[in-house]
């Protein structure tokens, strides 16, 4: 069904296009107001406060038509920061198509963690971001902390490609050394072969795989970055038992994990590194969400 019917030339007023979008929404969201006005501003190039500032909002044709495909995919089921190919994190807007997975606020936590105790060194650290995705950690890290060397992995070639986008974006590119491999890399193939881990970081697949296929997200973001097996640990077992070899004497590793899987995830370091000072930290909303293990 059409958006809106527009009469007269391009540019037509329409003091309803909000309302009337939002409605159209309401079925396929639980913020069908927000996402409206996201989309709108989008189509528009302007702020949402301009556009709720502006219930008299006129759209040309090209305007409605992009509209209106936009629309249609948000009907079908695609995720709305795909359909706007980008999303914000940490007050910064990244890029992203489907093949990397949507930045959400729970990461913030881990680049908070990282950034503070970066920042604790006046000489540069090394840091890597096994798993990065859009590159939405290395970036950001990148961005705040000016000499920090980064080294960012990640299985899917199109997901570093999506990363070293938005690394150029942010004028960051010549810092971070993006390596196509699974979690860590041989050393060989990176630029300095000594190189040693100040900070590891990784936000991986933890959604046990059975969990995965009941849940909404499931084939609406990349399966290659949400399921991480049967018990949602998979990866984490792996990384941990290459990290050792990688790791600098005082180094810290952050791991973004499941929120009903801090238990686990704790006895899995815990028995790794039975040395390390280990702790879980909490997200926003009470849950389990960020293993620390301080080398």
């Amino acid at each position: 069904m059409p958006l809106l019917t527009i009469h007269g030339p391009p540019s037509t007023f329409m003091p309803s296009l909000l309302s009337d979008l939002t409605a159209r929404l309401a079925p396929l969201t639980d913020t069908p107001a927000l996402d409206a006005s996201v989309l709108i501003a989008h189509i528009l190039d302007k702020s949402r406060t301009w556009i709720l500032a502006h219930p008299e909002l006129t759209l040309s044709a090209g305007q409605q038509a992009q509209l209106e495909e936009s629309t249609r995919r948000l009907e079908r089921g695609e995720p709305l920061p795909y359909v706007l190919g980008h999303w914000e994190f940490f007050g910064m807007d990244f890029n992203i198509t489907p093949d990397v997975l949507i930045p959400r606020p729970e990461t913030e936590l881990l680049v908070e963690k990282a950034i503070a105790w970066l920042q604790k060194f006046k000489v540069p650290r090394t840091v890597a971001d096994v798993g990065t995705g859009s590159g939405i950690i290395a970036i950001t890290i990148a961005v705040n902390i000016p000499n920090a060397r980064l080294l960012a992995t990640d299985i899917s070639p199109a997901a570093l490609q999506v990363a070293q986008h938005n690394a150029r974006k942010y004028h960051v590119l010549d810092r971070i050394e993006f390596i196509a491999c699974n979690l860590l890399p041989d050393p060989s193939k990176i630029a300095n072969p000594e190189t040693k881990i100040d900070l590891l970081c990784a936000n991986l697949p933890y959604i046990p795989t059975e969990t995965l296929h009941n849940l909404p997200v499931y084939r609406r973001e990349p399966t290659l970055a949400l399921d991480g097996g049967a018990d949602g640990l998979d990866l984490f077992r792996k990384l941990l038992r290459l990290a050792p070899a990688w790791m600098a004497p005082n180094s810290l590793i952050l791991l973004e994990i499941e929120s009903t899987l801090g238990a686990q995830t704790l006895h899995l370091a815990r028995s790794t590194f039975p040395h390390a000072e280990i702790c879980l930290h909490k997200d926003l909303s009470g849950l389990d969400r960020l293993l620390e293990i301080g080398l």
